[in-house]
């Protein structure tokens, strides 16, 4: 069974400029190498006029890769992998994307630029615990709708609401909250909700870092 781990919500982009070189750092959610080597070339041929392409992913199957792609061994992909490891996310790539400005950064400076851009395209993405839930359905009348759409909106990840005969909810839980969940809404409905658990997945669960 999949056990949780942190990681990020969305894709993100960020930018900088370090003596007169730019610097984009560029963070997507990935669920295996296959995932990983199509973002990042989907990157190189936007970038393909970039002096550096350099990246690294981590996974939760346990696969991690990085790439200095031509800059300097240990200043590049290494300190973007750092950036994974500290702050032990997985399931992530992070490119970054740096246009030569025509002058040297040196070792340091290199290390520096490269965490900063790896740093801020992590915090950009968001952060989140890939946790087990509970999907639930079930179905309210119509006059019932407004007395639980905000605790409904406010308590779980909405999957789909549909509109026939009566109104229809298809959303996710967080394991630990999901018979309390279950509870408010039959009280809520006075017991004419019968609310059902579905199914079982993983999803990220927003967190701070």
């Amino acid at each position: 069974m999949l056990k949780p781990f942190k990681t990020v919500l969305h894709a993100s982009e960020t930018e900088f400029t370090e003596k007169k070189s730019r610097f984009i750092g560029r963070c997507f959610p990935v669920s295996s190498e296959e995932d990983a080597a199509e973002m990042l070339g989907k990157v190189r041929a936007l970038c393909s006029d970039a002096t550096h392409n350099c990246w690294a992913y981590s996974l939760s199957s346990g696969g991690m890769r990085f790439s200095d792609d031509g800059e300097p061994g240990g200043t590049a992909g290494m300190p973007i992998m750092d950036t994974l490891i500290r702050r032990e996310i997985k399931d992530a790539l992070i490119v970054v994307t740096r246009y030569f400005g025509g002058i040297l950064l040196g070792s340091g400076g290199l290390v520096r630029a490269y965490s900063k851009a790896a740093s801020d395209a992590l915090s950009a993405a968001g952060c989140g615990i890939m946790s087990p839930c509970r999907v639930i359905e079930f179905s309210v009348d119509y006059p019932r709708y407004g007395s639980i759409e905000g605790f409904v909106k406010a308590n779980a990840v909405v999957d789909g609401i549909d509109f026939l005969e009566n109104v229809r909810f298809r959303v996710t839980v967080a394991e630990e909250k999901a018979d309390g969940f279950i509870r408010e809404i039959i009280e809520r409905t006075d017991g004419r909700a019968e609310p059902r658990a579905s199914a079982e997945r993983f999803i990220a669960i927003p967190v701070g870092e």
